[in-house]
């Protein structure tokens, strides 16, 4: 209990002087005051273990200040300091959120004892409540891009900071790839925090010099450290050894998350190549006799017909649909296992949007979709290959209008983010995809279709990949999918 920082607010001069007393006598740290408002600034500017409000204060009374307390502060123990004629007041409070009350005049031992019950329930609140987060963390799946906006997200929530940024070392330099929280302080600002913790491979505490108090811990991933987790608390709050050890414990477990993603993205690449070299030499085998078959399907569905057989003939005709299924799926399995090599040419990205928009306009008429074109007109010809292009942005396009219906929304988009940088996206107001799916979406065979092949999104990937750019997939279930391609790529001469 010795250290711990207590807030007391009382409107009678005398009770703040005997609290000030008593609680220094047990070794806290005692901000009093009779000011509400002057409370609300303490809270502003540190963070407090636990507090005590009287019920009856004027122009403030105790429940309102802890509600606007627990508006800075939500997880700050507040006991209720009351009179024995207020007790059922006292009550109510607790249903409120206030942790207890206590009556006034207070007995030392009465006093000692619901001080140390608050302090250990913040401190157990705060530990389940972080082992809860980094259980969310290790047990996630998905792209390391994710993990460590988990990781900076649940850092901001289980140490109640202002911001939590994640560093990670790229060619030798720190970059700030994930940011969770808000503060004044630029992102860049923080780098040098992250690189006294990558120097020191220890936690580490940097004094600004606006009074703003920023904690770095390193992020150790096989044998050295591979960035580090900065967090800034707000100003003039000097963090404890407590927030030190805190800190520590999450960017440990955070690293160990990192490393598994790691570890199940090598893996997870070094299997879907062997699968996809199987699959071309599979496909290879198979190619030859589908061609037979769909022959004798033909020729079937001929004799059929001038036999005035019609069930037969409808029947061959299922079968040699069933054969071209097959094609399909052979041309994609060898795509996937050899991507292509890219035949570059000078093309209008709007064009190959517009070409896949008028092959789907039957599907999109007859099922009434609303599309959204918000294309800009003012995208240079850019060095793509067309061809295969095309096939991403048309299976794109589909699987949009796959998880919609009749009457839903299609939108196409496209932009100029940055010099040399497009995005285009796809996005549709559909049924959308649990976190399972999203995590497996590019997975080799994985399809929630009855028709699917599984391939076509891996396929997708890879040909955008092949020209420098990226291809990610934002959804929950219920609203919808955006799909969002960043091509990286020089305007053609």
């Amino acid at each position: 209990m010795k250290g711990s920082r207590v807030l007391v607010v009382d409107d009678d001069a005398h009770i703040v002087e005997v609290m000030e007393m008593r609680l220094a006598a047990m070794g806290l740290e005692v901000t009093a005051t009779g000011n509400p408002q002057e409370a609300l600034r303490a809270l502003d500017e540190q963070s407090f273990d636990a507090a005590l409000f009287d019920l009856r204060m004027e122009p403030m009374n105790g429940l309102l200040l802890m509600e606007a307390a627990h508006g800075k502060q939500p997880r700050l123990p507040v006991i209720i300091m009351t009179a024995h004629g207020t007790i059922d007041n006292a009550v109510q409070a607790v249903q409120r959120g206030a942790f207890d009350y206590i009556t006034k005049p207070f007995v030392t031992e009465e006093l000692r004892g619901k001080l140390g019950r608050a302090l250990s329930e913040r401190r157990w609140a705060r530990d389940r409540h972080l082992l809860r987060a980094v259980g969310d963390i290790l047990g996630s799946s998905g792209t390391t891009d994710r993990i460590l906006e988990a990781v900076a997200q649940a850092t901001v929530e289980a140490t109640e900071a202002q911001r939590a940024v994640v560093f990670l070392l790229e060619d030798g330099r720190l970059a700030a790839l994930a940011n969770a929280g808000s503060a004044a302080t630029p992102v860049e600002a923080l780098r040098s925090a992250a690189e006294a913790a990558v120097d020191k491979r220890a936690p580490t505490t940097v004094f600004g010099d606006d009074g703003r108090v920023t904690l770095a811990a390193p992020l150790l991933v096989e044998g050295g450290a591979a960035g580090a987790l900065v967090v800034e608390g707000p100003a003039r709050v000097t963090p404890t050894e407590d927030d030190l050890e805190l800190l520590s414990l999450f960017s440990s477990q955070a690293a160990v998350a990192l490393r598994s993603a790691h570890e199940l993205a090598r893996l997870r690449s070094g299997a879907l190549a062997a699968l996809g070299r199987m699959a071309a030499e599979v496909a290879h085998e198979l190619r030859n006799p589908l061609g037979g078959l769909k022959l004798y399907a033909r020729h079937l569905e001929e004799r059929l017909t001038r036999a005035e057989d019609a069930q037969g003939a409808e029947i061959a005709q299922k079968i040699s649909r069933a054969i071209d299924h097959l094609a399909e799926l052979v041309t994609d399995i060898t795509a996937f296992g050899r991507p292509p090599q890219l035949a570059r040419e000078s093309t209008p990205l709007n064009g190959l949007l517009e070409d896949c928009l008028a092959l789907v306009e039957d599907r999109v008429n007859e099922r009434q979709i609303h599309v959204v074109r918000e294309l800009d007109r003012t995208l240079p010809a850019m060095a793509l290959d067309p061809r295969q292009l095309r096939k991403v942005f048309l299976n794109l396009i589909v699987n949009g209008l796959d998880a919609l219906e009749a009457g839903g929304t299609l939108a196409v988009r496209s932009r100029r983010v940055e010099p040399g940088v497009v995005e285009v996206a796809v996005e549709d107001t559909g049924c959308g995809m649990s976190e399972e799916t999203r995590a497996r979406i590019f997975d080799l065979f994985f399809t929630t279709k009855a028709d699917g092949t599984g391939l076509g999104m891996g396929i997708a990937r890879s040909v955008v990949e092949l020209h420098d750019g990226t291809l990610e997939v934002e959804s929950q279930p219920g609203c919808g999918t955006r799909v969002v391609v960043r091509l990286a790529i020089a305007e053609a001469s």
